[in-house]
């Protein structure tokens, strides 16, 4: 069936994962939030999970029908069977059509839900964070959590949900089907599976990282033409008379990327041929150890045709089974980052009791008002900052039990030298930062 088919490349995609990230440490609770969000889709889930089993379950009944047509059509010579059968296989050709389909709605249907609930609550609570979080958060790495790591998350309930499921269930029920048919020629065939999954998991670690070091290089190139096809950037080049240095500097990066591109190519075309080698050899076992029970009256051609087929669709789910642990813990840390994200407190918050303040002019008191600037932990989280930004403690107390009112009308002028608080007084005036004590009131109002 064309849902359940693990096509060689996709099982290539899974095994190139970073296989480090089932290492890393999720924060507790993960788990328990995941299934919060779960909960707005149990429904969808649970049928989505529903036809996926039963999708699975077409994947042997094919081949058993391949098994009857043979047997008790082709070899007796009867024709209404075979077309009675035939017909049977392409109802449930198009039957697993539909699914494909419906499995595709309900695939969109949730994770696209997940995408907007998630992305909606990170944006809406980004937006809640002080002036102070935005002046150390690179753009960038917020706008990665918004659009990679929420995309990441969602598949979660979606690609690797339905893989890990329908897997599962591929390889339960064929190996169950192959040992009814046969557990001779199942257990011969079953001696390849370790031979079969070596190759994958050292060509899949070994394409890990060559992806890594590809997307490294890529980022870096990506981050040099930022720099460097801005005004300020493009004028720093040329007043400094580095246009060939830069050129050649360029070009070494993308040499690097042009010859880890050649090794992925060349690494992943020895992969598909050690996994189609092992699988041919399989076949042969079957051929082999079916074909003598064959001769020997022991097995029908139909079973051994039947086993064939169940063995080819053996090979993918287990493949992908042996590495579903990474494929999860790479969705679940995707939750993790987004939820480090929807955990930062603002450091301004509304009272529950607050009340807007009056139209028109108002009068401004600050009563006894200190304040010193928050430390870096206190409103920005260390991974969404730069390097360069070095310092992360809070700068100390930078006012004092200062007083003063500002009538309706009135102009004041705030005068001193640098650093002595004048533009601290707007800020905490607009309500960009909360004083440490004391109160800024507009028309008595805290």
């Amino acid at each position: 069936m064309a849902t359940m088919t693990v096509s060689p490349w996709m099982m290539m995609r899974s095994l190139s994962r970073d296989a480090s990230v089932a290492e890393q440490k999720l924060a507790p609770g993960t788990y328990r939030r995941v299934m919060a969000y779960a909960g707005r889709y149990r429904a969808s889930i649970a049928a989505f999970l529903l036809l996926v089993v039963v999708d699975a379950v077409l994947v042997v009944a094919v081949p058993l029908l391949f098994r009857e047509i043979v047997d008790h059509g082709v070899i007796p010579g009867d024709a209404g069977v075979v077309v009675r059968l035939a017909l049977v296989v392409a109802g449930i050709a198009l039957l697993d059509a539909v699914l494909t389909v419906v499995l595709r709605w309900f695939s969109s249907h949730i994770g696209e839900g997940l995408i907007l609930d998630l992305r909606s609550e990170v944006f809406g609570h980004v937006l809640k964070q002080p002036i102070a979080f935005f002046t150390r958060a690179q753009t960038g790495s917020l706008v990665s959590r918004l659009n990679t790591d929420v995309i990441g998350a969602q598949q979660a309930f979606t690609s690797v949900l339905s893989n890990v499921v329908s897997n599962i269930v591929s390889v339960a029920l064929v190996i169950g089907t192959m040992v009814v048919l046969s557990w001779q020629v199942t257990l011969g065939a079953l001696l390849l599976v370790p031979v079969f999954l070596f190759p994958a998991k050292f060509m899949g670690r070994r394409l890990a990282g060559l992806a890594h070091r590809q997307m490294s290089l890529n980022a870096d190139m990506g981050s040099r033409m930022t720099e460097r096809f801005n005004v300020a950037g493009a004028l720093l080049v040329k007043l400094f008379g580095r246009p060939a240095v830069e050129d050649e500097e360029y070009a070494a990066r993308a040499a690097k990327v042009r010859d880890i591109g050649t090794s992925i190519s060349v690494n992943r075309g020895v992969l598909l041929v050690a996994l189609t080698t092992v699988a041919s050899l399989g076949t042969a076992i079957v051929y082999g150890f079916g074909g003598v029970q064959v001769v020997n009256g022991t097995l029908t051609i139909g079973t051994m045709l039947a086993l064939t087929t169940l063995l080819v669709r053996l090979y993918g789910p287990l493949t992908a089974i042996s590495n579903v642990r990474v494929d999860i813990m790479t969705a679940l840390v995707s939750f993790s980052r987004v939820f480090e994200v929807l955990d930062l407190k603002p450091l301004v918050a509304e009272s529950p009791d607050a009340r807007p303040v009056p139209t028109g002019p108002v009068r401004v008191d600050l009563d006894a008002v200190s304040f010193g600037y928050p430390s870096a932990d206190q409103i920005s989280l260390e991974s969404l900052e730069g390097a360069a930004l070095g310092d992360r403690r809070g700068g100390g107390e930078v006012l004092s039990d200062v007083t003063f009112s500002v009538e309706p009308g009135q102009l004041v002028a705030l005068v001193g030298p640098s650093g002595a608080g004048k533009t601290t007084l707007t800020g905490l005036v607009s309500r960009l930062y909360d004083p440490l004590s004391g109160s800024v009131r507009l028309n008595g109002l805290d």
